[in-house]
């Protein structure tokens, strides 16, 4: 029986010498060896997952920028293509106010009729961002907002360069200046 225990542990020791055979020196541990060429490989890898890290957030980063910069650019769009529609409602707003005044003296009721059009038309208008310049008499005259179709002599000193007339309103949309108020100013 001893023979048989003795031949049966044999081919193990005689497989575990082939295994450590096999081996590559390069992963034995305890010579030391190769301790650099795994340090300088650990930082080949290193500096390569850096660089794959940099990459990644660059590209993310041009994503979020087109992405903000389309949403913006279909909004300007949207914008200008509404503001043309809205453009071509103004003189429909001025014939209202026209009307208004010219029904002053007229029946009532009539005028109550014209009145809700006109204020239902008017706050479309504002629901959609547009809004008259508060200009009045006497208001200092802003080339950028306003446009001098006269000059008259001013009727006291204190309207010189003001406005002294508003022939036509002026719009804003959104801030924006859709049509530029006519104006009459004092020299």
């Amino acid at each position: 029986m001893e023979n048989t225990l003795e031949n049966n542990t044999a081919p193990e020791n005689n497989l575990q010498t082939d295994i450590k055979n096999e081996v590559p020196s390069s992963y034995d541990t305890q010579g030391g060896s190769d301790q650099p060429s795994q340090e300088a490989e650990l930082a080949r890898l290193k500096d390569e997952l850096a660089e794959m890290k940099d990459k990644y957030l660059r590209l993310y980063s041009d994503f979020e920028n087109f992405r903000r910069r389309t949403l913006r650019e279909r909004q300007e769009l949207l914008l200008a293509a509404g503001e043309n529609t809205l453009k071509q409602m103004l003189p429909v707003m001025d014939d209202f106010e026209r009307a208004e005044k010219s029904f002053q003296n007229s029946n009532p009721k009539d005028l109550e009729g014209l009145q809700l059009i006109s204020n239902k038309f008017r706050k479309i208008l504002e629901q959609n961002g547009v809004k008259p310049m508060e200009l009045g008499k006497g208001s200092d005259f802003n080339p950028e907002y306003h446009e001098a179709i006269s000059q008259v002599p001013a009727p006291s000193d204190d309207l010189k360069g003001k406005v002294v007339e508003v022939v036509e309103k002026g719009y804003l949309l959104y801030d924006k200046i859709i049509r530029h108020a006519k104006v009459v100013i004092g020299n």
